[in-house]
């Protein structure tokens, strides 16, 4: 295989795992037609549409007949402790249509010590999503930085149900990191059930998805980063991808990493 053609392939595994996500503040209608209009892209399709709850029902009826899958978040991005109107909300986007629930972890309480309320609520939204749909659990790595803590948090959400541990919301100044996507990969090599990873924010380049996917391959073992089991939350990226499957760019062009 010739180096563009491993480039192209790295590329074409990357948006095959891809969230394609549009959380801006001033989302419309517009721009999530859009957003589903490229996560069908012929390259892809993209593995899932991450939207405001809002635009749930907009974006199932524009991905009909699609393999697309539809994420959307709750307590996002602040990290509430309110289970009850996390729940609330919860079965609301599920009734819209949602597939995913990305949820964003009390993670003020986990740098407090209280390990109680950061379990009780994704227990309490793991109870409310079912039927084959995804929980997926934000740790917003970059707000609870110390690494022993990183890995409670981990811990706690696959203990509680998770289905992915996803690194951070992309609302904040430090955003997924090598260093805490390594330690939450040896908590789910750890755990007695398969875990997903989704590492989210700050990852624009192909060089980027590549090392993420790197990364999971060799703690996981290779070939283990699909979308069954690693995500990229990204929105940038799409162009980056798209531009390595044309042979404008490669995989090794420098990235963050």
């Amino acid at each position: 295989m010739t180096d563009v053609n491993a480039d192209k392939a790295v590329a074409q595994r990357a948006l095959r795992c891809l969230d394609l996500t549009d959380l801006t503040d001033n989302c419309t209608n517009a721009a999530i037609d859009a957003l589903c209009a490229k996560a069908v892209d012929p390259r892809g399709p993209v593995a899932a549409v991450c939207v405001w709850p809002q635009f749930v029902s907009h974006a199932r009826e524009a991905l009909k007949g699609s393999s697309v899958r539809i994420a959307t978040v709750v307590n996002f991005p602040a990290g509430g402790e309110d289970i009850a109107r996390v729940t609330d909300d919860t079965r609301e986007a599920l009734s819209d249509g949602a597939d995913e629930i990305d949820l964003v972890l009390p993670y003020e309480a986990i740098r407090r010590g209280d390990l109680d309320t950061a379990r009780e609520m994704v227990e309490a939204v793991r109870d409310v999503v079912d039927g084959g749909r995804l929980l997926k659990v934000i740790l917003e790595t970059g707000m609870i930085a110390d690494p022993a803590l990183i890995d409670t948090a981990s811990r706690i959400a696959v203990e509680a149900g998770a289905d992915f541990i996803k690194t951070s919301t992309g609302k904040t100044p430090v955003s997924a990191t090598p260093e805490a996507a390594e330690i939450m990969l040896n908590v789910i090599k750890a755990s007695d059930r398969p875990i997903g990873l989704k590492p989210s924010g700050g990852i624009r380049t192909t060089a980027d998805a590549a090392f993420y996917m790197g990364l999971a391959d060799r703690i996981m073992g290779p070939g283990w980063a699909t979308p069954r089991t690693f995500r990229i939350g990204a929105s940038s990226v799409f162009d980056a991808l798209l531009a390595t499957l044309d042979g404008k760019t490669t995989a090794q062009t420098t990235g963050t990493y």
